[in-house]
């Protein structure tokens, strides 16, 4: 017989076979029951050596896929810590109040979601019921909950269309009324619930907004990940806390949903575990209609490195595996594509024995055994996902896991328990009601004691078994052995900050003499001289995504240390110099590697950890302008949502000052995406000084204690450039200026009392370009202009925003930056390295003449002076774009203008 490992030239060839006679009978045993008993049982025999090879601690390479069975089979399941009677009645009422909230609110048009909470109601309830800690509970194992700022609970991230479920729940459990229960959707009255997880707008029940697919996953991995770095840091032990997300099947085709496997497995966060969902059906239809789903997700994170345990099969199924004698069943089952297998669902007996078991004359004979009644219920219902007892094990088995992260695959029916009209239907995600008589059919189904005069006046009614039933006291109690409702988030507020020692800021505000510096550096100096402070220096959490040399971070590497839970293993290859790169277990710098989408979750986490853990933390997150707004805001808008706090810093900023490297690292519109986020607060400095400024003041603001009339719950987004310029000592009362977004830098010195006039305003690096313009026009044209350092075009815009709301109710509050520039002579010329729409922001509140320039377009790689001069808005392009304002109103003759743009070449 040909040797069959010879067949195929492998990796193995190139290693030595010490006795190729033993290889040889290995491989002809192989063939031997291939020949006898079929290729089945010697793929079955290969992985039960694998199997046996595993525990014997044998270093081999696991296989991707296993069989679409469940990972803990029926007899290995754990005792059930708990009454399952009384759970299922719990359940019952939950999915009954679900679909009745949902339904009620279809009156009023405003939709929502019933199926999804339909196939994982036991997905959720046995979590609660068993497993998800909350945060009354101590939290922490080596210290009191007392000592330690309050326990963290468990994190979890509810899948978003399944909130009816959770609102249920806390309906049964007393902390929602039926009147908000009336008001899902509703929110305008005061009383209402938000369609999705939302922790801004219910802040007491949510604490992560998951709605938006992909996010919830990955943010759920770096809240598991920040967790050991709090542990690590000696910051707060959170060793108690697990972090849960459940997810859908569909969600996982978004790229954010897989983008941190490898790091979750790297990092060896057993702190976590994915629940999955895995109905078949995304929104539209099935997830994988000609594939399976489940065994591609198995691959993905075994490969990954994750412990995958598959809940597929209820126990009807037992019976269907044990006649499996020839592995029929086993091969029809991975065949089978998703589509086809949710269309059993939907089909009667008689076409599910034609089409499954039809396939080969092994699977007919085992089908004649089973009566229809067995078939229907294991194809119609009988799933991993829809039973307590399968579920449990699951979870027990992902929190003793050690090592690794878990995902559990379970395996449901979207619309379970809604009746014939919704299960497996494809358009279940769009159907928002039941009749009157589905309900009577799902009444029935869940035994629940609900009359049929509820319905007399055509509304399905909410049920409840009464505060006092043995339901809910079962509920209550497990609760209070897990520490407390959950989902819950902490509102009490947290200890202010002090605030840092102003020698910090001091070095910033008294200049930097002929020294050239650029805004990036000032701010990474600022930093570290604030991360010395010894009240609050060891909560600062800088978030780079691979670039910090290029920021001028390097100096924070041996000081602060780069985390990583293994320390440094190896000798860095610059050990020998002064700014070598330091790993350590307790490293106060996240360093990610090429990801803005993992660096901003970091942010989120750290940013609101405030809440999460009872533990204030000061995230600050730089990164190149270009990609961070443009490439993860979507995550800004989830951070405004959580309500995090912190400082992310745009470097390199603007479109003319990193003009080598093209166009696509050209940001000229960071600011005018930023803008559009509520929560926030987006600067543009121009000095180092205004740096200082505006950090301190956040500081205060978000971490310094509730001012009456000011909103904490905020970020800021600064941008910062990386042209050397020599930065001037700060000028008397500039302050607010500064902190409100505008102030008056340099008056200009007029030739005569009657020279033409007109003020300047310039943001970031452009203020350099307005200053030379200021002296052009005085010397070559007799022009007076007043240079303004316009810090913040948003918070200009907010204010006025805010007075014109003031004058809808009565109050006359004038703009801050009308104030400004009351009085002003001349007409205004605003200008930025930014497109022309975001100084444009203010124009409508400005009395003056308004004009502007800005960089609009692509960008390209030059010098800067010649990006400069082909935007437009380098000094000679401001003198000319001035003087043509000033001729508009007769102020200079119109003949200035040529003749100043032959001059300056233009």
């Amino acid at each position: 017989m040909t040797d069959p490992v010879a067949k195929l030239p492998s990796e193995l060839d190139q290693l030595p076979d010490r006795d190729p006679e033993e290889t040889a009978e290995w491989a002809a045993s192989l063939d031997a029951v291939t020949q006898a008993a079929g290729p089945h049982r010697a793929a079955y025999l290969m992985r039960r050596s694998l199997q046996h090879a595993e525990g014997a601690g044998l270093a081999l390479p696991k296989l991707l896929e296993t069989d679409y069975v469940n990972s803990i089979p029926t007899a290995a399941e754990p005792a059930f810590d708990g009454d399952l009677e009384m759970e299922s009645k719990i359940t019952a009422w939950n999915r009954w109040n679900a679909a009745a909230m949902v339904t009620r609110g279809a009156r009023y048009g405003v939709g929502g979601h019933i199926a999804t909470f339909a196939s994982a109601a036991w997905l959720y309830e046995t979590g609660f019921n068993h497993f998800f800690r909350g945060k009354e509970g101590g939290g922490t194992s080596r210290s009191s909950a007392a000592e330690n700022g309050g326990g963290s609970g468990d994190q979890l991230y509810i899948q978003g269309h399944a909130s009816p479920g959770i609102y249920a729940r806390a309906f049964l459990d007393g902390r929602l009324s039926e009147r908000q229960l009336d008001h899902f959707r509703q929110e305008s009255g005061g009383e209402g619930l938000p369609s999705y997880p939302h922790p801004r707008r219910l802040p007491w029940l949510w604490e992560f907004p998951t709605v938006s697919m992909g996010l919830g996953p990955l943010s759920a991995i770096y809240q598991a990940r920040f967790n050991r770095y709090l542990t690590n840091r000696s910051i707060k032990d959170t060793s108690d806390s697990h972090v849960w997300a459940f997810l859908g099947d569909g969600e996982m085709d978004e790229p954010e949903s897989t983008a941190a496997l490898a790091l979750a497995a790297r990092e060896q966060l057993d702190n976590l575990t994915f629940v999955i969902n895995c109905n078949l059906q995304r929104l539209d239809g099935p997830v994988r209609a000609n594939f399976r789903v489940v065994q591609e997700l198995e691959a993905q994170f075994r490969g990954a490195g994750w412990n995958v345990v598959k809940t597929l099969w209820g126990n009807a199924w037992d019976e269907l595996f044990q006649l499996d004698t020839t592995g029929a069943l086993l091969r029809r089952l991975r065949e089978v594509p998703d589509a086809q297998f949710q269309t059993y669902s939907t089909r009667d007996v008689a076409y599910i024995r034609e089409h499954f078991f039809g396939a080969e004359p092994a699977l007919v004979e085992l089908a004649k055994l089973l009566s229809d009644a067995k078939i229907a219920e294991c194809f119609y219902t009988s799933r991993g996902g829809h039973e307590a007892r399968k579920v449990y094990a699951a979870y027990k088995a992902a929190v003793e896991h050690k090592g690794a992260p878990t995902v559990i695959l379970a395996q449901t029916v979207k619309g379970y328990t809604l009746g014939k009209g919704f299960e497996s239907k494809n358009a279940n995600h769009q159907m928002k009601k039941l009749s009157i008589d589905e309900f009577k059919g799902m009444r029935e189904l869940l035994g629940l004691p609900i009359p049929d005069s509820a319905f007399e006046d055509g509304l399905v009614p909410y049920g409840h078994p009464g505060a006092d039933s043995p339901e809910v006291r079962y509920l209550q109690e497990r609760r209070a052995a897990l520490g407390g409702p959950a989902p819950a988030r902490r509102m009490h507020a947290s200890a202010p900050l002090p605030q840092p020692e102003e020698r910090a800021f001091k070095a910033l505000y008294k200049g930097s003499g002929k020294q050239e510096m650029a805004t990036t550096m000032a701010f990474v100096r600022l930093v570290k001289d604030l991360m010395r402070d010894k009240e609050t220096g060891r909560r600062w959490v800088p978030i780079v995504p691979d670039e910090a040399r290029t920021f001028g971070m390097e100096s924070l590497f041996p000081s602060a240390g780069i985390y990583s839970p293994l320390g440094q293993t190896y000798e860095p290859v610059d050990r020998d110099q002064l700014m070598y790169y330091k790993e350590a277990k307790d490293g106060q710098i996240l360093n990610e590697g090429i990801t803005e989408a993992g660096a901003m979750a970091d942010f989120i986490a750290a940013a609101t950890s405030y809440a999460t853990h009872g533990e204030t933390m000061i995230p600050f997150y730089i990164f190149y302008s270009m990609f961070g707004w443009q490439r993860t805001g979507d995550q800004m808008w989830q951070l405004a949502d959580q309500l995090g706090k912190g400082f992310i810093v745009g470097a390199t900023a603007g479109r003319t000052t990193l003009t080598g490297e093209g166009l696509q690292h050209a940001d000229g519109h960071s600011h005018l995406i930023a803008a559009t986020n509520p929560a926030s607060l987006n600067y543009d400095p121009a000095f180092a000084y205004e740096v200082a400024v505006i950090v301190k003041d956040g500081l205060r603001r978000m971490y310094g204690g509730a001012v009456p009339g000011e909103d904490s719950d905020v970020f800021y987004y600064l941008t910062v450039y990386n042209e050397p310029k020599p930065q001037p000592a700060m000028p008397e009362g500039v302050e607010e200026g500064i902190v409100k977004g505008l102030y008056r830098f340099k008056e200009g010195t007029p030739a005569s009392a009657d020279a033409p006039r007109l003020q300047l305003l310039a943001s970031g690096t452009a203020i350099h370009w307005a200053l030379e313009a200021q002296e052009l026009l005085a010397a070559d044209w007799g022009v007076t202009a007043d240079v303004w350092s316009a810090t913040s075009w948003g918070e200009l815009r907010r204010d006025a925003l805010a007075a014109d709301e003031a004058l809808l109710r009565g109050e006359l509050r004038v703009p801050y930056v009308t104030q400004a520039l009351s009085g002003a002579p001349g007409p205004v010329l605003a200008v930025s390295d930014w497109m022309r729409q975001v100084p444009d922001q203010i124009s409508q509140w400005v009395e003056q003449d308004w004009s502007s320039l800005g960089t609009d377009g692509f960008g390209l790689s030059d010098t800067r002076e010649a990006a400069r001069r082909h935007f437009g808005v380098d000094a000679r392009s401001i003198a000319v774009a001035a003087l043509a304002q000033l001729a508009k109103r007769g102020e200079v003759p119109a003949s200035a203008v040529k003749e100043a743009r032959e001059r300056y070449g233009l």
